[in-house]
């Protein structure tokens, strides 16, 4: 063992029930770095139990897919039947993940409930993602494979084809989120995107509220609103894209009068904060009982990969409303986290943390 990792099992040594941030106050670190070197001691089995992990009392819950990403990039044009030569490029994923990801590189405590398969592919998950979440609830299940998602480009970029394995999220089940449920109980804030089942959406839902916890649906894509509560009484943040309002509301958006009708059908629906993405034509957004807002996108962006944009936008919006910022301020963090991460070839960027983003939202 290093200096760090004897000081961490000394500590333990006297008090296995200390929590990860009181571990890394007193050991003057950061809790993401304190949690990589816990993970590294636990696989090493150097720590066996886990009486030391306590939920805080400010941890943000996030709850949905944790996948692996695989995109393979042909060389020439695409010939069914046969091989082609192509490379091949690796990425963990997944919107609950992904937002999880930068919420703990922005110095907040986090902690990620899913579910995967005992395998490779959750062992690449856990070694990318460890530093920057507590994972230790993760609900791992032998003969059961990791969510992927596999893609085959075309040399100019056009999706050719695509497959997605996401049949273990089925395994998101009530039962699961029960046995967890004292983490939601004392969570922050819960942020959930729809790869859980509607059943447990709802489950979630139910026990936010009975806890005043405060709760926040990310949607994964249209298709995946069928598992949308059946209202949004007590949900404290609903960000969605228009073809997911779209398909909520039953209304077209044609029109930024549409977009605004849009924002307030979703108040209606018991929203407390909603934000309505439009790519390039910004956001619209706003709090129940004031106004609606809508919001440009930045200026002068080059685009270097547009995956994980979307889910740094909430990352950023919701790293603001922790911090206690105003709609319009934190609608700003979410904006410049999407403009920086568009310019990134990650899909979370790696030179993302609170100082950081002060800097970038400076710079606009």
């Amino acid at each position: 063992m290093n200096e760090k990792e004897a000081a961490i099992v000394g500590l333990l040594r006297k008090n296995p029930f200390l929590s990860q941030q009181e571990m890394a106050e007193q050991l003057n670190m950061s809790r993401p770095a304190l949690a990589n070197l816990i993970s590294g001691l636990t696989r090493r089995g150097i720590i066996t139990g886990r009486a030391y992990i306590l939920s805080d009392e400010n941890e943000v819950v996030c709850i949905g897919g944790a996948n692996v990403d695989r995109k393979f990039h042909l060389k020439d044009v695409a010939q069914l039947g046969t091989s082609n030569p192509s490379e091949m490029s690796v990425a963990v994923g997944g919107v609950a993940r992904n937002i999880a990801d930068n919420l703990g590189r922005l110095d907040h405590s986090v902690r990620l409930l899913t579910v995967a398969g005992n395998d490779a592919d959750w062992q690449l998950i856990e070694q990318e993602s460890a530093a920057f979440m507590d994972v230790a609830a993760v609900g791992l299940l032998p003969g059961e494979s990791t969510g992927s998602y596999s893609a085959v480009l075309s040399p100019d970029g056009e999706l050719v084809v695509a497959m997605a394995n996401m049949d273990v999220y089925d395994a998101l089940s009530v039962d699961y989120i029960e046995g967890n449920d004292r983490l939601i109980a004392n969570a922050a804030l819960t942020i959930m995107d729809l790869n859980c089942p509607k059943e447990t959406v709802e489950y979630v839902k139910s026990r936010a509220q009975l806890h005043g916890t405060g709760l926040v649906i990310v949607p994964v894509s249209s298709p995946k609103m069928v598992r949308m509560p059946d209202n949004l009484e007590g949900v404290t943040w609903f960000i969605c894209n228009q073809d997911e309002a779209e398909t909520y509301t039953g209304q077209s958006i044609q029109t930024e009068e549409d977009w605004n009708h849009a924002v307030h059908k979703l108040f209606e629906a018991g929203a407390e904060n909603v934000v309505v993405t439009g790519g390039a034509k910004g956001v619209m957004a706003g709090k129940r009982g004031g106004e609606v807002t809508r919001y440009s996108a930045l200026q002068g962006v080059s685009v270097e990969d547009v995956t994980g944009a979307g889910d740094a936008f909430v990352s950023g919006v919701l790293h603001g409303h922790l911090e206690g910022l105003d709609t319009g301020e934190a609608i700003r963090c979410g904006l410049v986290n999407a403009a920086k991460t568009l310019e990134s070839s990650y899909t979370v960027r790696p030179e993302l943390s609170k100082a950081q983003l002060t800097i970038e939202l400076e710079e606009y």
